[in-house]
């Protein structure tokens, strides 16, 4: 399984830090994907659902949140979510 070192931050703090498998977000291009080894790129995001599917010791988990805008930032296997107001559900 591999996996990429993933933050999302907002105003209020980290919400999360560590690895992720993959990250599902809306840019203002449509819906993103994000997984290990991804092209690096910048792009705007939508308010949207997040899909974030980390590693556990009992095999993989998910989580859903809100982003409200922001943007995505993702470099040599490191992914940055930066939005206004982040929460999870």
């Amino acid at each position: 399984m591999n996996t990429y070192h993933l933050t999302i931050a907002s105003p209020d703090g980290n919400a999360f830090e560590g690895e992720a498998i993959s990250l599902i977000v809306r840019g203002v291009e449509g819906d993103l994907a994000i997984m290990a080894d991804h092209a690096p790129f910048i792009t705007a995001l939508v308010p949207c659902h997040v899909k974030l599917l980390i590693p556990g010791e009992e095999g993989e988990s998910e989580r859903h949140g809100i982003a409200r805008g922001g943007l995505l930032s993702v470099s040599q296997n490191k992914v940055v979510l930066l939005s206004a107001s982040f929460h999870w559900e």
